[in-house]
């Protein structure tokens, strides 16, 4: 079985690492009602996408 002929430091390990961090998920504004959304979707609060009305909500009911 390979064993490591020296212990990796702490240093080099968490180089290795330095690209595994998470990133935020990037979110947009509803231009018709202002709640917080993921680009290019059609709003959950609303219904709408770029400006036109696409989805029948029950809210709008």
């Amino acid at each position: 079985m390979a064993v490591p002929f020296r212990k990796v430091s702490k240093t080099r390990k968490r180089m290795r690492r330095s690209h595994n961090a998470l990133t935020a998920v990037g979110t947009t504004t509803c231009k018709e009602c202002g709640a917080v959304i993921k680009p290019h979707r059609v709003c959950s609060e609303c219904g709408s996408y770029k400006g036109k009305k696409v989805v029948e909500t029950k809210d709008a009911e």
